[in-house]
């Protein structure tokens, strides 16, 4: 069975640091069992098993009032 994820900052820091150093040591796997190369993979590898979040959500929500008023004025338009 896989470890647990660490529950504190100091834990989690611990972690990323760990994978990080796997990684350029040239000792880091993925999933697959390959070798890890690319340091945004291992970036990701380390927040995913820190239990960190490494997406972090800019996008707008874009307001449904502007496309369905366009839409209505074209459906009431006379011929």
């Amino acid at each position: 069975m896989a470890a647990s994820k660490p529950k504190t900052r100091a834990g989690k820091q611990r972690k990323v640091h760990k994978v990080m150093s796997e990684h350029k040591r040239g000792t880091l796997k993925s999933g697959s069992g390959k070798k890890v190369r690319s340091r945004k993979q291992a970036v990701a590898i380390a927040m995913s098993e820190s239990g960190q979040s490494r997406r972090k959500s800019t996008r707008r929500k874009s307001s449904g009032s502007k496309s369905s008023s366009s839409r209505s004025r074209s459906s009431s338009r006379k011929k």
